[in-house]
């Protein structure tokens, strides 16, 4: 049975708060000009809300169930609708097209990573699909140091904002003749305008000192050139709240991160780009298992990791580490309003992590998904 929407709030945007204890930000509801309402029209019902669950290929059954028997030993009011999509099937799907009806009814989902084939000419990625059918068009992704899992460089502390729905992505392409592929890149000043201003509001609310677009207009004058210059002309508006801003191109940008990380505050970007910075990124504070993130449309909110991997190679040996899917459910805990929740677990998966009781194989230990799991558990 369907659910009827009952909320409705004042206009937010969704926002991460600096936490000096804490090794990732919780999000707030922050009231902000010009961003719609996103919990309009969220499902509730009994007290309960109701999530689409997408578990994902790969480790996601896994990861899925750690949230699931986390949220219930955690009392978490939520009603899970869940889909097993799978990115194996045709792009007509109908698993795949509830799914996303699903988010469309319930505003809110958390999603595992869904495979995407190389060899399928014709198979359309249906992470990016969904994204782009429900304009989910800003990605946020938190890149910190964890307490407990030392890594190379030490007060790493910065934000990706990467543009969701065009750039490289768009799949535009065509073989005009035989050995010659044509692929567009799509850049636009309207959605170029839209995801800079996410940003900057970011870095406003957050008490962010910089915003860094990263590009590659040296070279696609036009597409990046545009890209770049409205950036420019948004920072101006910025100007007198003190928000720094400055540009770096993407080749230059991927020394400086394994060089120098400290020196990123907010980094906004095309599509493709952010892809490959927030792999970085992953790797300079522990990998793709410990990364949350969430992505944002003017409608609908998707939480799902940050580092977009699905794990492949070890499904089924319940060997994955779930922060990074547990984490991208506080962080929609939080989004829903479920502050103490949020909390909660957030401390809870903090000691986890901080007491090295649980480590999975990626943080250097031999404990299983199981493990880590019931430790999370036992510090609720």
């Amino acid at each position: 049975m369907l659910k009827t929407p009952v909320r409705k709030i004042a206009p937010i945007i969704i926002t991460a708060t600096r936490q000096r204890q804490g090794f990732v930000r919780g999000v707030s509801s922050i009231v902000t000009p010009n961003q719609p309402d996103l919990k309009k029209g969220v499902t509730k019902y009994g007290g309960k809300y109701t999530v689409t669950l997408i578990p994902g290929d790969g480790i996601g059954q896994e990861t899925a169930y750690a949230v699931k028997t986390i949220f219930k030993a955690a009392n978490v009011p939520i009603e899970w609708e869940q889909l097993d999509v799978t990115g194996y099937t045709q792009e007509d799907d109908i698993l795949f097209q509830q799914s996303v009806q699903s988010i469309e009814r319930n505003k809110v989902a958390l999603k595992g990573i869904l495979y995407t084939p190389i060899s399928k000419l014709a198979h359309q990625s249906f992470n990016v699909a969904m994204r782009k059918d429900l304009d989910i068009y800003a990605s946020l992704i938190l890149i910190r140091n964890l307490k407990g899992y030392p890594t190379r460089h030490k007060d790493v502390d910065f934000a990706i904002i990467r543009e969701n729905t065009e750039g490289e992505y768009s799949g535009l392409e065509h073989q005009s003749y035989p050995g010659v592929v044509e692929s567009l890149k799509i850049v636009t000043r309207e959605k170029t305008e839209r995801i800079a201003r996410f940003a900057f509001d970011f870095a406003l609310k957050n008490n962010r000192k910089k915003v860094t677009c990263v590009h590659k207009a040296n070279i696609m004058k036009l597409g990046d050139g545009l890209f770049l210059n409205t950036c420019r002309q948004i920072a101006e508006g910025y100007k007198s709240s003190g928000i720094e801003f400055d540009d770096m191109i993407v080749d230059n940008c991927s020394m400086q991160l394994v060089s120098k990380p400290q020196q990123f505050d907010v980094m906004v970007m095309p599509n493709l780009y952010g892809n490959i910075v927030s792999n970085v990124g992953a790797a300079l504070v522990g990998g793709p298992g410990i990364i949350p993130g969430a992505n944002i449309g003017r409608e609908y909110a998707l939480f799902e990791p940050g580092c977009r991997h699905v794990g492949k190679d070890i499904k089924g040996l319940n060997l994955a580490n779930p922060s990074a899917l547990i984490l991208s459910g506080v962080l929609m805990l939080r989004h829903l309003g479920l502050d103490d929740h949020a909390s909660r677990i957030h401390n809870a998966v903090k000691q986890t992590i901080q007491r090295g009781t649980a480590k999975t194989p990626d943080m250097g230990g031999t404990s299983t998904t199981t493990d880590f799991t019931l430790s999370v558990i036992s510090n609720l």
